[in-house]
């Protein structure tokens, strides 16, 4: 293959418009003839993938028994169905008592105790309805009955605490209004 002349005035001494010999004939490699090739192929064509596995008609299948007997593996013929709803069991379902309990009672955290008592109280009611209908929820329903009484407890606590301070500054404080004459 040429270059084709360069823009301009320019002349490179080393361009030639002729070539310098024949160009070959494309199809001949090597003095032998090119094979043809093959049209083009659709690579999205389908394909059958089991086109090499199939047998011949009436030719026993392998892994399968013939008609009347059981198939190897499997139990014969005559096997009861499973029953309805075999399986993995429903979830059951939880309480709602026992879910607002332990909210209530981990909330008095955060409200200085002022919830923790409702939430004591209705895990006890929780209870009684699980016991009742077999519902899930047991241990939150006891969780909000614990942390909803240690709330109140030391809610209660901290108020005795509070009222004991100021009696004590009232029996022990000095009078401002008190004169000496």
């Amino acid at each position: 293959m040429t270059n084709p002349p360069p823009p301009g005035d320019w002349n490179d001494p080393t361009w030639s418009t002729q070539p310098s010999s024949t160009p070959p004939d494309p199809t001949l490699v090597a003095g032998q003839p090119v094979p043809a090739q093959p049209g083009p192929v659709d690579p999205y064509a389908p394909v059958d993938p089991y086109a090499g596995a199939k047998l011949a008609p009436g030719a026993p299948v392998p892994g399968y028994a013939p008609p009347g007997y059981p198939a190897p593996g499997y139990a014969p013929a005559g096997y009861p169905p499973q029953y309805p709803g075999y399986g993995y069991p429903a979830p059951r379902k939880t309480n709602g008592l026992a879910i607002a309990s332990l909210v209530l009672a981990l909330v008095g955290l955060t409200s200085c105790g002022i919830t923790a008592p409702i939430g004591a109280i209705l895990g006890h009611v929780a209870q009684k309805q699980i016991r009742a209908s077999g519902e899930d929820g047991e241990g939150m329903a006891k969780a909000g009955i614990i942390v909803g009484w240690i709330i109140t407890a030391l809610m209660v606590l901290g108020i005795a605490a509070y009222v004991a301070i100021i009696i004590f500054a009232v029996a022990n404080g000095s009078s401002s209004s008190s004169s000496s004459y």
